[in-house]
């Protein structure tokens, strides 16, 4: 069960660490503060959990309503939040899926802080938009009840999902993909290449019980995205071999961030979650 709580502690980061990976994030802006400097684009109509910061309320004294303004950087600039939800993420203590949601769940908030646009959808054999498109923190606050409700179930289907979903960005990105990356290589090269005209980052998300095979005993093994199951003896060799393929599999997954140009950071679940995040937020 993910909680609010740890959305607090985002705020832990310090600004100046924070406007340089913004700057680094959103490539080129006219400045790195947002709201002082940048160029004014339009109105639009205050939602719940904006900032009053941004309400024009000499606009309010002449119309009676409430808007908050926006400018050229918000416009032009959104960062995309993609999370796995395929049955293979049903895994791990910490969970998998709640680790993914929440390192998602950390860019939508401090994307939203800065008063900058997210989109937040979770995909296994299609993608699934869950934010109402009101970029601010009671959203955020929002896609955790959301979140929370997710089964994750079902295959990833990379190429089909990441495809569909690419073809609705319709600006400036960056694209956030947080997933375990368990499919096969191909399947996941063309659905990321379809994202890669975009600023792209991917967390490879993995808890440490998949990572090596108990040894030393009969092991039933059960598939999360079919009802095969395998019982086998884990003998020392066979864990070496399975550490090896997941190695391996980490190794191309990493090739294929690498060949499009796209940042990739590995994800243990067993480690101190906002230390994680530090090494997805700040390049």
């Amino acid at each position: 069960m993910i909680t609010t709580d740890f959305l607090d502690e985002l705020d832990r980061f310090d600004a100046a660490n924070d406007r340089d990976a913004r700057s680094k994030h959103q490539g080129d802006r006219t400045t790195e503060a947002v709201g002082e400097g940048l160029t004014f684009a339009d109105y639009r109509r205050y939602a719940p959990g904006d900032e009053p910061r941004f309400i024009d309320w000499n606009l309010y004294a002449r119309t009676d309503e409430l808007y908050v303004k926006q400018f050229e950087a918000e416009r032009n600039f959104t960062v995309h939040v993609l999370v796995d939800a395929s049955a293979s993420m049903d895994f791990g203590d910490p969970h998998k899926f709640e680790t993914a949601a929440k390192l998602g769940l950390g860019f939508a908030y401090l994307t939203a802080r800065e008063h900058n646009e997210f989109r937040f959808a979770v995909f296994d054999e299609t993608a699934r938009r869950l934010d109402r498109g009101r970029s601010n923190r009671r959203e955020v606050l929002g896609l955790v009840e959301e979140c929370n409700a997710v089964d994750p179930d079902g295959e990833a289907a990379f190429e089909a999902a990441l495809t569909d979903y690419a073809a609705a960005i319709d600006s400036k990105a960056l694209v956030v993909v947080c997933s375990d990356f368990l499919a096969d290589v191909e399947t996941i090269d063309a659905g990321l290449e379809a994202l890669a005209s975009n600023q792209l980052l991917l967390a490879h998300v993995a808890a440490p019980d998949e990572q090596t095979l108990p040894t030393g005993g009969d092991t039933l093994f059960e598939a999360l995205e079919s009802d095969r199951s395998l019982r086998a003896y884990v003998s020392n060799r066979l864990e070496e071999s399975y550490r090896d393929r997941f190695d391996a599999h980490r190794d191309s997954v990493e090739n294929v961030a690498h060949d499009l140009a796209a940042r990739y950071e590995f994800v243990d679940t067993g480690w101190p979650f906002f230390e994680a995040f530090g090494d997805l937020w700040f390049e």
